[in-house]
């Protein structure tokens, strides 16, 4: 197995929860925060799509689909355009709402075809190339691409956890 595919199958697994627990509820549910300070579903399962989207296209030197194919417009959320949710308060969280589970699902399948294509654009001598050097080690290519993964399957499995949570 390619690193490309290791990647992406890491990635796809957290797609496949995202997927079981938006296609099994209604929008009140993914709305459902357990308590004011908790994220809900929605705002998890929408973060774990903005995270991977905004850092691929950091990395691939390319647009953020949120922007360049209007996902911004559909959610018409009540926050600056660029929000990836990072450092959002529990007010930021609770603009994160939809009232059709589909568009959540619809923005982290844009999100993967994203990271895809990214993935099967690397060659051999991209792994362990430096992307930011202000870190001690400095971050290659392959560390982001893993901590992409990583912080993609721990906001699913939040999301899991929340589901059981607001039933």
């Amino acid at each position: 197995m390619r690193p490309q595919e290791l990647l992406l199958e890491g990635i796809a697994r957290s797609q496949q929860v995202a997927h079981s627990l938006v296609d099994a509820s209604d929008a009140d549910t993914l709305n459902r925060r357990p308590n004011e300070q908790a994220n809900s579903i929605t705002w998890l399962v929408w973060h774990l799509a903005r995270q991977q989207d905004a850092q691929i296209a950091a990395l691939a030197g390319a647009d953020q689909v949120w922007l360049a194919d209007g996902w911004a417009e559909k959610f018409g959320l009540d926050l600056p355009a660029d929000s990836t949710g990072y450092g959002h308060t529990a007010d930021d969280v609770a603009k994160v709402r939809v009232d059709d589970p589909a568009l959540l699902t619809g923005y982290l399948d844009a999100a993967v075809a994203a990271t895809g294509r990214y993935l099967a654009s690397l060659g051999d001598g991209d792994w362990d190339e430096v992307i930011d050097a202000s870190w001690d080690p400095p971050v290659t290519r392959a560390v982001r691409l893993v901590s992409i993964v990583d912080d993609a399957a721990q906001h699913a499995g939040q999301a899991a956890y929340v589901r059981g949570l607001v039933g």
